[in-house]
């Protein structure tokens, strides 16, 4: 009776690890029919952009077809294996389906440009819904205390990225436009041809991207138990969108875009290859150190005398 009891008991709180596999594969195998679906793929989805944002989409495809989709799918195996790595993983390509497939969404110039991406709505909600799931059930998924004690190396190195890219995004990405705009005469190709994608770009990133880096990196200096967990996402998260922008950069070159810049281009790749090595360094200890980061309680062990 009590071997019998104490199954039922390790089946129950194996339960959300099972749901949160599924959703991870569901999520995985989203992103990549939308990938190629799209003007990477198939040409089925038109997005309602220009065409230099065409090129941006195509480039942050690609990177969602080599890396957001495999990071989910494999997140999905090591949940479903009730490895400690396989929510923390997670995290990352369940933010960045959220960040992206908001944009892709409702981003385009539907009155003024041709396309029939609102057709695909159905599977672009689906993508976002799962996304969220992901992320909300990762979450829940994380005991911090259990996660790894990164090195103060570590913990200086993720703080320097999260306050640089917190400084890049306001003052080098958005800041030029929003003054642009807000002098009244706008002429900055970037809200004259786009003016849903700029406002929604800079109110995602000013409005939720920076702040929460500025909590993340805050957190971590002050050596805040609860800025651990948020240090894995604001950096594996911020590993593929840097990847994803170094992608739309490359397209946009090889195209011949004249919004293109080779220096920008270069800062990008470099910038998303530094935030990969370092989501690797960072994550390392997950495959490697004995213990659990995940919050669910063992059944104890029953011994019958």
């Amino acid at each position: 009776m009590a071997s019998q009891t104490a199954s039922t008991r390790a089946e129950r709180e194996s339960r959300p690890a099972r749901q949160l596999a599924i959703v991870l594969f569901g999520l995985g195998i989203g992103v990549a029919a939308a990938t190629l679906l799209g003007p990477l793929g198939f040409h089925l989805i038109n997005y309602h952009v220009v065409d230099d944002l065409l090129n941006q989409i195509v480039g942050g495809d690609a990177i969602g077809l080599i890396l957001v989709a495999p990071a989910a799918l494999a997140a999905g195996v090591l949940t479903l294996r009730s490895h400690p790595a396989g929510p923390v993983v997670a995290l990352a390509p369940a933010g960045y389906a959220i960040y992206v497939y908001t944009q892709l969404t409702i981003g385009g110039e539907f009155a003024s440009r041709p396309g029939n991406s609102e057709r695909f709505f159905p599977l672009f909600l689906a993508v976002f819904l799962l996304g969220g799931a992901a992320f909300v059930m990762a979450w829940n998924a994380v005991d911090q205390r259990k996660l790894p004690e990164p090195s103060v190396v570590m913990r200086r190195t993720a703080v320097t990225v999260i306050f640089f890219l917190a400084a890049f995004l306001t003052f080098g990405l958005h800041l030029p436009g929003l003054v642009d705009v807000i002098g009244g005469a706008p002429y900055g190709v970037e809200y004259t041809q786009s003016p849903t994608v700029f406002w929604i770009v800079k109110l995602m990133d000013l409005g939720i991207v920076v702040p929460v880096a500025i909590v993340t990196g805050v957190g971590i200096l002050r050596g805040a138990t609860w800025a651990k967990k948020l240090m894995y996402t604001v950096i594996g998260w911020g590993a593929l969108l840097a990847t994803a922008v170094a992608g739309m950069g490359v397209v946009m070159m090889v195209n011949d875009d004249p919004a293109a810049s080779s220096v920008g281009t270069a800062v990008f790749v470099g910038f998303g290859l530094a935030l990969l090595a370092l989501a690797v360094w960072l994550f390392k200890p997950l495959f490697t150190t004995p213990g659990t980061a995940v919050s669910e309680e063992q059944p104890p062990s029953v011994t019958v005398g």
